[in-house]
């Protein structure tokens, strides 16, 4: 068997969390392959709405394995308090649930760096959510990591000597901070992770393709804030793209199998960084108020803009994306004309390619559409879509040579239109 993987392809909050749970009555096992919880997946169904951080997103269909793999960081407090949130709301997540022993941890010095640096920055901030993801990898790249695997291996011996040498740079940074009531969160998660299977998830993951399961590969955020391909440097600390999965869960880039790439009918981006279509008008605050644009986890609101399809060719080269998933469609249901970015100007010069940069000489050049003025969020099959979005539809498909297999037309996992069958 493959694994196949889903991911988002443009700056994050594409929708992978609800398009997971959709998917995973398919699948035997879901695997979350990289980020932390800076990276939050919103579910809603049945009336109720759940916001996951670490967790992967299939764990609310029934029974299915589900498995935060080494590629991730991993923060024992808020882990725990997000495990405990869900365990409240009914969900036993102790037998479905396993950890790999890979897995780097996010330490509470991690958070008071990740602070300390993006304060330093100024007007130049990334836009970090301050959670450690960006210290931890840093430590992982470094070798000085600490790893879930080793809780078992002279851990408090391994964490005072990392703490140390981090309180050594926050010294230097002149910061004022009480890591004490921090630790006792933390020490706290630390013995909630033992609670739960720490597993090597390579082996795992591969001895049960051999047996013929089935896999999904989860990813956080979105391709345009990989550390290599994304809007450096305002991008995260780890790789979302495709390529990410077999890093992330220790498989062969032979195993791979669909690869779903998550878009949304529009565009947004949290934080810092550069967004050419971003609107700065009543039409991008409409935009940001019909689909709720806040972050789930950060609460910031979200920057809104027209469908880039420059940078989203690019993300669907970049991964090989065989099925793509178009979220909030709905969202543009009251738009006369929608647009769509199909290049960029720089300094004159049109080009369909995403550049090395994007700066203020970047001009977006837009295909206009009539809007579909409909309300989609009833609808329940492809016969019921207006003319005028089957037309924007088909003309996504075509300018990015791929057909688009799912469309959702809401939050709810219910609200989810499947336009073709395996």
């Amino acid at each position: 068997m493959s694994v196949d993987v889903l991911l988002g392809l443009q700056w994050g909050d594409e929708g992978k969390g609800k398009i997971v749970d959709v998917l995973t009555p398919g699948y035997d096992i879901i695997a979350r392959f990289q980020g932390g919880p800076n990276a939050g997946h919103t579910l809603e169904f049945k009336g109720e709405k759940y916001v996951l951080r670490s967790v992967p997103s299939g764990i609310f269909q029934g029974g299915k394995i589900n498995i935060i793999g080494n590629g991730v960081v991993l923060d024992p407090a808020l882990f725990k308090a997000e495990v405990e949130a869900l365990e409240v709301s009914g969900h036993d997540l102790s037998k479905h649930l396993y950890i790999s022993r890979k897995a780097h941890l996010i330490l509470p010095t991690h958070r008071l760096l990740d602070l300390a640096c993006e304060a330093q920055k100024g007007s130049g901030k990334i836009g970090t959510t301050g959670k450690g993801i960006g210290p931890a990898y840093t430590d992982k790249t470094g070798r000085n990591g600490l790893r879930t695997g080793d809780l078992d291996y002279n851990f408090e011996v391994k964490y005072k000597e990392a703490a140390a040498r981090h309180e050594i740079l926050l010294q230097q940074m002149n910061c004022e901070y009480d890591l004490a009531a921090l630790e006792k969160e933390w020490f706290e998660g630390i013995d909630f992770i033992r609670k739960f299977p720490l597993i090597d998830s390579e082996h795992f993951i591969n001895n049960a393709l051999q047996n013929g399961e089935k896999v999904l590969a989860e990813g956080a955020q979105g391709t345009l804030l990989d550390i290599d391909f994304g809007s450096y440097p305002f991008v995260t600390s780890s790789n979302t793209v495709c390529a990410g999965a077999c890093t992330g869960l220790g498989i062969s880039p032979s195993k791979v199998g669909k690869v779903y790439g998550i878009f949304k009918a529009y565009c947004t981006r949290v934080g810092s960084g550069p967004f050419p279509t971003e609107l700065f008008d009543e039409t991008g605050q409409k935009m940001r108020n019909l689909g709720c644009e806040y972050g789930s986890v950060t609460g910031r609101p979200r920057r809104c803009g027209w469908i880039d399809l420059v940078a989203l060719r690019y993300a669907v080269m970049i991964n090989g994306v065989t099925d793509l998933i178009m979220m909030k469609s709905d969202v543009l249901d009251s738009f006369e004309t929608v647009k769509a970015c199909v290049a960029y100007n720089i300094n004159g010069v049109e080009t369909e390619d995403f550049p090395f940069e994007i700066n203020d000489s970047v001009k977006s050049v837009y295909a206009e559409f009539p809007g579909w003025q409909t309300g989609m969020t009833k609808m329940q099959s492809e016969s019921e879509f207006p003319k005028e979005f089957n037309a924007y539809m088909s003309f996504l498909e075509k300018t990015l040579d791929v057909n688009i297999k799912i469309i959702s037309v809401g939050p709810d996992r219910e609200q989810t239109i499947i336009r073709y069958a395996e």
